[in-house]
Parts: C-alpha cells; sequence; structure tokens
C-alpha cells in the first residue's frame, strides 16, 4: 500500500473578496495544503459585511481552510502617523498596510512550516498598491521577496522562489491585469463559488470623506487611541478649536454608540424635552465649548428655532441642565469637518 504523500503548506491572505478566493482554489488545485490569515484593522469594521467578519468565515468554510485572524491595532496607528511610502487619496497609506498584513501572515507561516505566502492582488487593479514597483516594495518591507505568490497575476511577475525550486508551475498561473472583471467571474464559475461578492474595498481610509476626518484626527492627537477611531465611523464631526472637536449623532444608533463609546472626561448633551441627536465634546477644553455644542445639538433636534431650551449635560458622574436656543446654519457650519 503507498503512502499518501503530504501536501505542502501555504499561508493566504483571505479577505473575504473574490480575488483572494480564487488564488485560493488555484493553489488547492495545485496540490497545496492552504491555511488563511484575515486581517484586521481598526479601519475595517469586521461586521460590515463587505468581505469582513461573518462573511470572511463563511467564505473560509466554503474553501474548507482553517482561518486565522490577526488583528493590528495600536501598531497600525502607529504607522498611520508617519507611513512610510505615504499615503493615497484618502488617508490610506496602502503599501505600509500591505507590508504590515503580511508581515503577519509571515509570523503564521513560519508558525506552521508554510513554503510561502498567496495573495489574490491583480497587477494593476489598484492604483497605489498593486503596480510592479509597489508591489515589490511591499515584499521587500515585510523581507518576504520572492515568497510572495499571486496566482491570478503570477505569469505577468517576476519568478518566485516558489516556481525557481519546481513547487507551482508558471504555465498553472494567471496572467490577470487590470480593474477589470470578466476573467474572475469565468473562474468563479469554473470553481463554483456562487455570488461572488463585488469588487471593493472594506477599508474606511480610502473613503474621502472619512479621510478628511481622519487627518484632521492625526493632526490634532499625537497617538489617536481605538476609541477616537471608533469615534470617527459616526456623527457629524465639527472641529471647535486645536484641542477639541463635537460629534453629533445621525440616528438613534448612533446616539447610543456615542454614549458606549463616551469616556469620563467627555461632555453629553441632549436636548431635554425634544426628539434629536446625543452629541459628544471631547478635548482639553470642552467645557469652554457647552454652550456653542447645545445650540449646535438643539439645531439638529425637533426644537423650535428662536426660543430657548433645556440642554441636559453630562460629564463623568455629574449631569446639569442648561437653557441654550437652537444655533443658524451658517454661524457653525464653518467648523464642520
Amino acid at each position: 500500500m503507498t503512502e499518501e504523500k503530504e501536501k505542502k503548506k501555504v499561508v493566504a491572505l483571505l479577505s473575504g473578496g473574490l480575488d483572494s478566493q480564487l488564488a485560493v482554489r488555484m493553489m488547492q488545485e495545485q496540490g497545496f495544503d492552504v491555511s488563511a490569515v484575515a486581517i484586521k484593522t481598526p479601519f475595517c469594521d469586521f461586521d460590515c459585511g463587505r468581505g469582513c467578519g461573518f462573511e470572511i468565515r463563511e467564505r473560509a468554510d466554503d474553501l474548507n481552510v482553517n482561518l486565522k485572524t490577526v488583528y493590528l491595532g495600536d501598531e497600525y496607528i502607529e504607522m498611520l502617523k508617519n507611513p512610510k511610502h505615504g499615503i493615497g487619496a484618502g488617508f490610506n497609506p496602502c503599501i505600509d498596510c500591505r507590508a504590515m498584513m503580511f508581515d503577519a501572515a509571515k509570523k503564521h507561516m513560519e508558525e506552521i512550516g508554510a513554503e510561502f505566502i498567496v495573495s489574490g492582488e491583480v497587477l494593476g487593479q489598484r492604483p497605489m498598491s498593486q503596480h510592479g514597483p509597489a508591489l515589490r516594495t511591499i515584499e521587500k518591507e515585510s523581507d518576504l521577496v520572492g515568497k510572495i505568490v499571486r496566482p491570478l497575476s503570477a505569469a505577468l511577475l517576476p519568478e518566485t522562489i516558489p516556481e525557481k525550486e519546481g513547487l507551482i508551475k508558471r504555465e498553472n498561473l494567471g496572467m490577470i491585469r487590470g480593474r477589470t472583471r470578466r476573467n474572475q467571474l469565468d473562474m468563479a464559475k469554473k470553481y463554483g463559488i456562487e455570488n461572488p461578492p463585488n469588487a471593493g474595498g472594506g477599508c474606511l481610509l480610502t473613503e474621502p470623506q472619512f479621510g478628511i476626518k481622519a487627518k484632521d484626527l492625526f493632526s490634532h492627537v499625537e497617538t489617536p487611541t481605538i476609541n477616537d477611531i471608533d469615534l470617527l465611523k459616526i456623527g457629524r464631526h465639527f472641529r471647535l478649536d486645536e484641542e477639541t472637536k463635537l460629534v453629533v449623532g445621525r440616528n438613534k444608533d448612533e446616539n447610543e454608540m456615542i454614549k458606549a463609546i463616551a469616556l469620563r472626561d467627555d461632555i453629553l448633551l441632549e436636548a431635554k424635552e425634544h426628539v434629536g441627536p446625543t452629541s459628544i465634546l471631547r478635548g482639553k477644553t470642552a467645557k469652554e465649548h457647552t454652550k456653542f455644542a447645545s445650540s449646535v445639538t438643539l439645531r439638529y433636534s425637533d426644537a423650535p428655532k428662536n426660543q430657548l431650551e433645556i440642554v441636559s449635560i453630562k460629564s463623568g458622574d455629574t449631569t446639569e441642565e442648561i437653557k441654550a436656543e437652537s444655533i443658524e446654519e451658517e454661524d457653525y457650519i464653518k467648523f464642520r469637518i
């Protein structure tokens, strides 16, 4: 009886998107035992359903691969303070980000004795991080030169170490280039991937409006916390001075999130007798802005204009009430981030 040859192991970065699923399938087709790594950062909502969280776990089950989730938190924020390779159109440090992700995958590769790392990146698909020089830079920064296989485009890229060692054959690798998805959709049918997800990122830093708010935060707070990042994701943001900003909830869910996020030194504001937002003042000079913040809070509530209304103000264990009047848009909109 012939003993079955043990499959060689590889680690795949799995985002939940179609390209990374195809990369896994291509490696499985070539006889590799694939383990997946999903990377979470403070700027990816793992419950957003855009290739994150539950959806990634579901994709891993469909692909029949083990999944390890790695969280890049404080170290990611530290990198974002001064990304070595700059930022994109939003506040996205794509090259530094990808290097960190591959570094995390490399640790898992070493832990399980895998041969190399697999990625669903497509040459020329993303302007900042998926052109030739950027791909090479990412390999160097993560100390993985020649050890990253990008199966969808590998036949267009320099030969990798696994190819040189005969572990994979170039004729079995793809030649996909650019942003069109026609080839990927054809491959999805071949591999039986049903309902392939739409193209698009799950990174908030690539979104222009969020990028503006992130730039404001990092220019005013030396080292933002995860809590600061969570607050960035909700509400209308107003920069009141160099030390303090106001965030106003846009709906009931955001109001509840603001209350949950609030720290002891923050100030929470609500119209006492009218339906409206929960607002939060955060910063060293927050107390100096309670009157103004009360007026803005009333402006977004059902309170009538041109009359005094009661605003409840909570700070720590203390709650007080003040009277304020709804403000005109022209008097506060200049502070909007």
